[in-house]
């Protein structure tokens, strides 16, 4: 009888730590992409194909016809994807860490607050917390790729996409329900790699830089400067691969480009554009990317050390 009521007990605590890490993973990145969604939002005009004036341009003409509000155009559906996307990534991460550690006899420290193994065991368990968030989260990022990419229609006078609910109805009305996941190739194929080089240098950093036996010490700003390391590496190497998937998503939006998959998305546009049309956006993504990697996993920190007092 004890030894159920001790294994109900440690049920109940590992459910309770796994809806910790959630919270805490949702919390990091809303907290991040806020924080940094102007600078998304230009990034994301300018890899669409509304960055041929530069990027300052941009960031005008958004202010001139949409307003201060528009730098924040697409947040809310991000923030509705990104709460359980970063939850579900930053909570798996660990589980995938701890699973293939165990299944590979490779040693892990798991203290209950921070779950530390070697790069290469991170790299692949943060592809595949990738892939799991990316799945199950997708049509939301559809949505905010909608939103935020073409702000207006061709002659100017009217916004297609204005919010979250009606950019899903019209989507399904005018394409069908299958084109809320245009797109989700690259962006599983994207999602293994991102997310694998950004834990993976994390994990690495954490490998040669910290002290196993420093568990005392807080580790919120190692993670900001490992997650912005993190970050950076990942998104200057899979960068053309997010311009492609953000192509296939704007398809059927006044004015865009209609491909035949994502290889034929590639072509043609490597065939009118050149090489440098994969990279459009990409200095101020990285502008980007530093801080918002940074702040998530120093968030992500500081709320687990401040939810283990309660």
């Amino acid at each position: 009888m004890a030894t159920n009521t001790s294994s109900n007990k440690s049920n109940k605590q590992r459910g309770a730590d796994v809806l910790r890490r959630i919270t805490c993973g949702g919390l990091a990145g809303m907290i991040a992409k806020t924080a940094t969604a102007p600078l998304e939002r230009i990034k994301m005009m300018s890899q669409t194909g509304e960055g041929g004036a530069g990027i300052l341009n941009i960031y005008k003409n958004v202010l001139k016809t949409e307003g201060v509000k528009g730098l924040w155009a697409g947040n809310g559906a991000n923030l509705l994807r990104i709460f359980p996307s970063k939850g579900i990534v930053f909570s798996s991460n660990d589980v995938y860490k701890v699973t293939l550690c165990r299944v590979f006899d490779v040693p892990v420290i798991n203290d209950g607050q921070n779950v530390k193994a070697p790069g290469n065991v991170s790299f692949v368990a943060g592809g595949l917390a990738g892939m799991t968030a990316s799945a199950l989260t997708y049509p939301l990022d559809f949505v905010r790729g909608r939103i935020s990419g073409k702000g207006v229609s061709p002659d100017g006078s009217s916004k297609k996409y204005t919010g979250i609910l009606q950019t899903i109805k019209v989507t399904i009305k005018e394409e069908g329900f299958t084109a809320l996941y245009k797109g989700m190739k690259p962006t599983l194929l994207g999602a293994m790699p991102y997310e694998g080089i950004k834990f993976g240098t994390v994990g690495l950093l954490e490998g040669m830089i910290t002290n196993d036996n420093d568990s005392t010490k807080s580790n919120v700003w190692r993670k900001v400067l490992f997650g912005a390391a993190g970050g950076v590496s990942a998104g200057c190497i899979t960068y053309p691969n997010d311009t492609i998937r953000r192509l296939l998503q704007l398809q059927g939006t006044p004015g865009a480009e209609v491909f035949n998959g994502y290889f034929d998305c590639m072509r043609r546009t490597y065939a009118r554009h050149g090489v440098g049309r994969f990279y459009a956006g990409m200095g101020i993504n990285l502008v980007r990317m530093a801080p918002n990697t940074a702040v998530q996993f120093g968030a992500y920190e500081l709320l687990k050390e401040f939810s283990a007092n309660f």
